[in-house]
């Protein structure tokens, strides 16, 4: 079963009721959707994700509460038709879970990391045209160095770039992993790889864009004194998500419930480390 990050203060600053209807943007396989469902008698949790993979393995476990579960698969541009579909107009409360799921990043097929040797992929949703190997091979040199800068925060871009572009084809995850490492060797801790992979990622993604349209689009599907709850990973996401959640609260439409970030404890980054960049902010409508 998936293990969701920072599950008590998610729960605690929802502030659900028994009745009430959720939406989890990001249901990945469940476990933030299940944690909620358990809680309600007559409400509804809609559960959505662009990964198609990841939501049947959410509605399987999730089955338990199959009868207050509703599944819509769509990008958050489509959070208001996921709303609407399962026949509301406005929710008591929104959570969105900005990771990537470990299930991405470990299934073999997806091309996520260079853990093990895999097409270059990256897609969270498999329908979609663009893939990462089509990103690295066929993106000019100063646009790739441009895009590993920016959302890879990768000092050394476009040495990277340069060394990708004289190896094309690019072939594979570990093809890649290994250009990379070539170009930069290692100087600490983190493979040299690591910042390029998460920039393909999110450009394959467009997850600045994804997020962009969650936080214009969220506070117009909750209600009067429902909650909205974001937990993000990268410092981009925060800054976008404390940025709108402060016009929100200035502007009066909202308050915001978190001062300052709340951060896993000690304990749950021992036992989940995946969880250990994670800040949560939270705001109730006004």
């Amino acid at each position: 079963m998936h293990v969701p990050v920072m599950p008590a203060e998610s729960i605690e600053l929802l502030a659900i009721r028994p009745d009430g209807v959720y939406l989890d943007c990001t249901a990945g396989l469940g476990g933030h959707s299940g944690l909620i469902a358990r809680r309600l008698t007559t409400g509804t949790v809609i559960a959505n994700d662009r990964d198609t993979r990841s939501l049947e393995m959410a509605r399987a476990n999730t089955a338990e509460w199959s009868d207050r579960m509703c599944f819509h698969y769509g990008t958050f541009g489509s959070l208001a038709d996921a709303v609407s579909q399962a026949g509301f107009e406005k929710v008591d409360g929104l959570l969105a879970d900005l990771g990537v799921s470990r299930y991405q990043l470990t299934a073999p097929d997806r091309g996520f990391s260079f853990m093990a040797d895999s097409p270059l992929d990256m897609r969270m949703d498999q329908t979609s045209r663009m893939t990462a190997e089509e990103l690295v091979n066929h993106t000019d040199e100063k646009t790739l160095a441009d895009l590993i800068y920016q959302l890879g925060e990768e000092r050394r871009a476009r040495r990277i770039a340069r060394a990708i572009v004289r190896a094309r084809p690019l072939r594979s995850t570990l093809h890649l992993a290994d250009v990379v490492e070539r170009a930069v060797p290692r100087t600490g801790r983190l493979h040299p790889a690591t910042k390029t992979f998460m920039a393909l990622r999110m450009a394959v993604n467009d997850e600045p864009g994804e997020v962009g349209r969650l936080l214009e689009i969220a506070p117009g599907l909750i209600k009067s004194g429902g909650r909205m709850v974001v937990i993000s990973f990268m410092s981009s996401d925060d800054r976008m998500v404390k940025e709108k959640f402060k016009e929100l609260g200035q502007s009066k439409q909202a308050t915001v419930l978190t001062k300052h970030p709340l951060q896993p404890s000690e304990e749950e980054t021992f036992n989940n480390p995946a969880s250990r960049s994670a800040k949560l902010r939270a705001l109730e409508m006004s």
